[in-house]
C-alpha cells in the first residue's frame, strides 16, 4: 500500500472536499483524485460518497480512516523513534471545550506553536461525551474537556488532572429564588443550560432525578453570552464559573445562590490515547500551559 494514496483519503476525509485536502499536501486535484482511486482499487471498495457535499466515507471508508490514522501515527512514531533530533512534523489535532476562554486557550497553543514550529495544529470543537468519543475512535490526538467531579479517565484513554473547576448558581432577583436554596428548592425554579450533551448538564440532571425531583430546562444556547442574557431576563437558574462572573460587565443584574450541601464542580482534564508516542512532547507543552492558564486570574474556565 502506497502511504500517499492513504494520506490523500485522510485528508479528504478530514476537509470534506478536494480542494481544501489538495491544499493541505500541496498535489494537484486530479493528482490527489488519482491516489484515493488507487487505494480504493488496492482495498476493492469505495471508500468515500461521492455524491455527499462535503464528501463523506462510506462504511468501509469509516473503518479505513480509523485503521488509516493509527496506520500513520505508528509510521510517525518508528521516525521520530529513530531519528530524535528530526523536527516533530504533520498534523495534531485537538479537541476543546465550546467554553475554553481565550485567556485559557491562547497561552497552550502560543507554547504549543513556538515548541514545535513544524507541526501543524487542528482545532476542533465538542462536548466532552462527543471528544471523548473522538478520542476513542483515534478522530482527535488530544482533547480538553471537563469530566463530573468524582470521575476518572475514561475506558481506553489516558491523562492528566488539570484540577477543580467550581461553578456558581445564578439568577436574576426577579425570578423569586431565595438566595440560600436545596436541590427541592431549587427544582421549583427553570434553567437555563447548555444544550443537550453536555457533560455537567447530564450530572445536574441526575441529581435531582435521584432524588425524585424535576429538572426543567426553560431555555438552552451554546454561547455563554446568550445564556446569561438569558438568566438576566428571568428565564432561569443558570451556571457560570466564579472566573466568569467576575468578568462579568453587569454583575448586579445576577444573585449568586448559595446551596448548603450542593457543591456542583468539574474537573478539567487533558486526555489522549496511549500510548502518546510522537505526542508525548506536545502533550507534556500543552499540560504544563493549561496548567497555568487555568491558574490565571480571570481566566475562564471549561464547562462539563
Amino acid at each position: 500500500m502506497n502511504i500517499r494514496d492513504l494520506e490523500a483519503f485522510l485528508a479528504v476525509v478530514e476537509t470534506g472536499s478536494l480542494v481544501a485536502a489538495s491544499a493541505r499536501l500541496h498535489v494537484t486535484q486530479p493528482g490527489l483524485t488519482r491516489r484515493i482511486q488507487n487505494l480504493e482499487e488496492e482495498l476493492g471498495t469505495a471508500l468515500l460518497d461521492r455524491q455527499s457535499k462535503p464528501f463523506k466515507p462510506t462504511a468501509a471508508g469509516r473503518e479505513a480512516y480509523e485503521r488509516g490514522r493509527r496506520v500513520l501515527h505508528s509510521i510517525n512514531d518508528l521516525v521520530a523513534g529513530v531519528s530524535p533530533d528530526a523536527p516533530l512534523e504533520g498534523e495534531m489535532r485537538i479537541g476543546v471545550m465550546p467554553y475554553l476562554s481565550e485567556a485559557a486557550l491562547a497561552l497552550p497553543l502560543d507554547r504549543l506553536r513556538e515548541a514545535y514550529p513544524k507541526l501543524s495544529l487542528r482545532i476542533l470543537s465538542g462536548w466532552s461525551p462527543a471528544l471523548v468519543a473522538q478520542l476513542q475512535r483515534s478522530e482527535v490526538d488530544a482533547a480538553i474537556l471537563c469530566l463530573t467531579e468524582g470521575a476518572s479517565e475514561p475506558d481506553g484513554l489516558a491523562g492528566d488532572d488539570l484540577g477543580g473547576q467550581p461553578v456558581l448558581l445564578v439568577a436574576a432577583p426577579e425570578l423569586g429564588v431565595p438566595a440560600t436554596a436545596d436541590l427541592a428548592r431549587l427544582a421549583e425554579f427553570p434553567w437555563v443550560m447548555n444544550e443537550t450533551g453536555c457533560g455537567f448538564r447530564a450530572s445536574l440532571r441526575n441529581h435531582f432525578e435521584s432524588r425524585g425531583l424535576p429538572f426543567n430546562v426553560a431555555a438552552e444556547a451554546q454561547s455563554a453570552d446568550l445564556r446569561l442574557s438569558l438568566v438576566a431576563r428571568g428565564m432561569g437558574i443558570g451556571i457560570v464559573t466564579p472566573a466568569a462572573f467576575a468578568a462579568c460587565t453587569c454583575p448586579d443584574r445576577y444573585m449568586v445562590i448559595r446551596t448548603p450541601g450542593f457543591a456542583p464542580s468539574v474537573r478539567a482534564w487533558l486526555l489522549h490515547r496511549p500510548p502518546a508516542g510522537r505526542y508525548a512532547g506536545p502533550l507534556a507543552v500543552l499540560r504544563e500551559a493549561l496548567l497555568q492558564a487555568l491558574a490565571l486570574p480571570g481566566a475562564v474556565a471549561l464547562r462539563a
